[in-house]
């Protein structure tokens, strides 16, 4: 192969980004290949759709696999290069010879003869193509291991930007369902209703703080891993004796890394008692809400719970499902008209979904739910982390989750449901006035787990 063919061949070694040889070369759905640090970097910056900095077609995949070929060739394009450092330091003063050596162990250039030193005989030593080659997987490594943390980084700082927004609208509808529960009860609460606002207001301005600190803390966490893994990726495209001659300094360089990445803030509102709330809701208690026959069934929640079926067969659940084995328990009676109060014991399982709602039985027996009479409030736990949230439209509930007996208040003619967590006597949620216009059944559904 002549100078110019050779040429033209190293040239399809190095990537259009950094115009130096690949690192850790990726190629993607175009065909386009590029180092993978190069195309983070540009995927980060102009986010999504991805597209080929060549060709600008949008890239569908978001990870792709190194090209193990393209790897190997630019290795080797790398190792036969001309060192582009020349200097004393590459010179032993000791033997005049140059030092084409690396030493593992002191992490040193050697020539030659110092490699068979008493000093460094017992060392193990790599040309320095092959060492810098070394190094520069350590440096990948790295770069993957910050890259990982920033994204995670980057999906809690959006993760905590949505609670932010999602917490003062919360905050917005839960000032109105106390005043509500509050016009219910008797005129010498009044104060009582304005000390329950006043806290909440409290809290909630408290925990915005917080949600727009931990928001700070991590955007800048996000600019220094993003430095950090520029500085990286410069360091991957030294040239050999000056990367190993660095590389001493690589560790204290992700020091950082290791540090405990910023952890999203769990917003959490105090539920408080109302005086009297649970004498005046006994008024209308009802005795065996719920049957005693528990029904075996699949459960298949929609995004938005509008879909909830039940039964051994679960062919027609919607797409996607999230399903575990579980029990539902329907009411004795359905009600029209009239106020009715019951309690259910959530003690023994972390997911459940408790309310009323419209039934309908279909031909194969199973129990399906999909009107817009529905109103639950529905407890789930997913890898330890454990959400409460009401449907229709979906709202998740910034109070803690009741741990014993809940109490559910139906007022039909004025077209209210309430949720009440009964051992503080306190209200958990209460959907806005509607107006029903079908017979509402209580329900319970609660999983084995």
């Amino acid at each position: 192969m002549d100078s110019d063919d050779l040429q033209v061949f190293q040239n399809e070694l190095i990537c259009c980004i950094c115009m130096n040889y690949f690192i850790d070369p990726v190629t993607i759905d175009c065909g386009h290949s590029f180092c993978r640090p190069c195309l983070c970097l540009c995927s980060e910056e102009g986010r999504a759709p991805m597209r080929c900095p060549s060709c600008r077609k949008i890239s569908e995949k978001p990870n792709f696999n190194t090209n193990v070929v393209l790897k190997k060739l630019a290795s080797l394009a790398r190792q036969t290069r001309p060192q582009n450092i020349k200097s004393s330091d590459s010179i032993c003063v000791l033997h005049e010879e140059t030092k084409e050596l690396f030493c593992e162990a002191d992490k040193r250039l050697l020539c030659g003869p110092c490699s068979e030193s008493p000093e460094h005989m017992a060392h193990s030593h790599s040309p320095i193509g092959w060492a810098a080659e070394e190094c520069r997987e350590k440096l990948i490594k790295e770069m993957d291991y910050l890259w990982k943390i920033n994204q995670e980084t980057r999906n809690n700082l959006n993760q905590e930007t949505s609670t932010f927004h999602s917490l003062k609208d919360y905050v917005s509808v839960r000032k109105r369902i106390i005043t509500i529960q509050y016009q219910k009860m008797p005129i010498f609460l009044d104060e009582e209703e304005q000390r329950h606002l006043q806290a909440l207001e409290r809290e909630a301005e408290e925990l915005f703080q917080q949600l727009q600190d931990s928001q700070v803390r991590m955007i800048q966490h996000l600019e220094r891993m993003k430095d950090m893994y520029r500085e990286l990726w410069e360091t991957c495209h030294m040239a050999d004796v000056e990367l190993l001659q660095d590389v001493r300094n690589v560790s204290a360089r992700t020091d950082l890394a290791q540090m405990q990445k910023p952890q999203p803030v769990n917003p959490e509102l105090t539920s408080w008692c109302i005086t009297g709330v649970l004498d005046m809701l006994n008024n209308f208690r009802v005795d065996n809400a719920l049957s005693t026959e528990m029904i075996p069934c699949y459960i298949s929640l929609s995004e938005d719970v509008r879909y909830v079926i039940f039964g051994d067969e679960h062919l027609s659940a919607p797409t996607d499902p999230q399903g575990v084995d579980s029990f539902a328990v329907w009411g004795a009676q359905a009600f029209t008209s009239g106020k009715h109060y019951w309690e259910v014991d959530v003690t023994l399982s972390s997911n459940w979904i408790l309310g009323v709602c419209r039934d309908s039985r279909t031909a194969d027996a199973n129990f399906v739910i999909d009107s817009d009479e529905r109103f639950f409030l529905i407890s789930s736990k997913t890898s330890n982390h454990y959400s409460l949230s009401t449907n229709s439209p979906p709202l998740i509930q910034y109070v803690q989750r009741p741990l014993g007996r809940v109490g559910v208040f139906l007022d039909y003619d004025n077209g209210s449901v309430s949720f009440f967590d009964v051992s503080k006597g306190s209200l958990i949620y209460g959907f806005p006035p509607s107006s029903f216009s079908s017979p509402l059944r209580p329900f319970f559904c609660f999983g084995c787990t």
